[in-house]
C-alpha cells in the first residue's frame, strides 16, 4: 500500500495575497528576500482543511546596515492575518544558527512549496546547510522534537489528536532515514514513507491517519495506533543513545564566505 499522493498546492489567491505580503515586506525593512518557502502542515503533507499558512523566509539587508555599532533586529514577524503566518530570519541569523549546529535552514530549503527562490544563492545555501547540519545536528534536532511533542501530547493518552501524532511520527521517520541514508531527510512525510520502504501493514496505518487527519479539523482526535506508536519509540531510544559527532562552529569561515558573498551581491 501507499500513501494519498501529495499534491504541494496552494490555492492561486492565496499565493498572490503570500507575494503581496513578501513584496510589502521587502519595500517596508529595505530587505532583498532569498527564498520563501511553505514550512508547516501544508509542506510536511499532512494539512487539516483549516490549517494556517506558514511562511518563512530568510532575507538579507544592503552591505551597510550589517556595519553599524548597533546591531538591529534580525527578525521580521507579521501578524498572524487570514490564515497567513508570515515571519523569517536575517540571512547571519540564519546562518548563526545553522553552526550551531540548528538545522532548521536545511529544511526550510527542503520545502516542496516556494513562494520566492533566488536559485544562485539558494544552491550555495543548500550546500553550506547539508554540509553542516547534515547527520548528528539532524539527528539532535529531530530526537528534541520528536521527544518534547511526545511527552507533551502522547505518553500516558488513549486518544491522542491527530495533527499532534503527525508532530510525533515526522521527527521519528526522519530520524530513521537518517540512520539508513546518506542524504538529509526530506520535509515532506509522503516523501519520507517513500524512501524508507516501510513494512506494508505500517504503511496502511500511516495511510489511515492521514486520511483521518485530512478529514478533521486541526481538534481532531482519534485512538492510538501501536504500530506507529512502537516506530517512534524505536527511533526515538535509539537516538537517544547516540553520541555527539561534530564540533559545533567547525564550518564558521565556510559560512562567513557564504555570508560575504550574499551581501555583497557575488553570487
Amino acid at each position: 500500500m501507499t500513501l494519498p499522493a501529495f499534491e504541494a498546492l496552494i490555492d492561486k489567491d492565496v499565493r498572490s495575497a503570500i507575494s503581496e505580503k513578501l513584496d510589502a515586506i521587502e519595500a517596508d525593512w529595505n530587505v532583498r528576500i532569498l527564498f520563501a518557502v511553505e514550512s508547516g502542515s501544508r509542506a510536511w503533507g499532512f494539512p487539516s482543511p483549516d490549517s494556517d499558512y506558514d511562511v518563512r523566509f530568510v532575507y538579507a539587508h544592503e552591505r551597510d546596515w550589517y556595519l553599524s555599532l548597533t546591531p538591529g533586529r534580525d527578525v521580521i514577524e507579521l501578524p498572524i492575518s487570514d490564515d497567513l503566518d508570515i515571519n523569517g530570519w536575517d540571512l547571519r541569523k540564519a546562518l548563526n544558527l545553522l553552526l550551531k549546529p540548528n538545522p532548521v535552514l536545511l529544511e526550510w530549503l527542503s520545502s516542496p512549496v516556494r513562494y520566492r527562490w533566488s536559485e544562485a544563492e539558494c544552491r550555495t545555501l543548500e550546500a553550506l546547510a547539508v554540509q553542516v547540519a547534515h547527520h548528528f545536528a539532524c539527528r539532535h534536532h529531530y530526537l528534541h522534537l520528536g521527544q518534547g511533542q511526545w511527552q507533551r501530547h502522547i505518553a500516558g493518552r488513549e486518544a491522542v489528536n491527530y495533527k499532534k501524532y503527525f508532530y510525533v511520527l515526522r521527527p521519528a521517520l526522519a530520524l530513521r532515514w537518517s540512520r539508513s541514508r546518506p542524504e538529509p531527510p526530506p520535509m515532506n512525510l509522503q516523501a519520507l514513507v517513500a524512501g524508507l520502504r516501510l513494512e506494508p501493514p505500517l504503511v496502511a496505518e500511516v495511510a489511515r491517519l492521514l486520511e483521518a487527519k485530512a478529514a478533521a479539523k486541526e481538534t481532531g482526535d482519534g485512538p492510538r495506533i501501536s504500530a506507529i506508536d512502537d516506530l517512534i519509540e524505536r527511533e526515538l531510544d535509539i537516538a537517544r543513545n547516540e553520541q555527539p559527532q561534530s564540533a559545533p562552529g567547525a564550518h564558521r569561515e565556510a559560512a562567513d564566505q557564504v555570508f560575504r558573498d550574499i551581501v555583497e551581491r557575488r553570487i
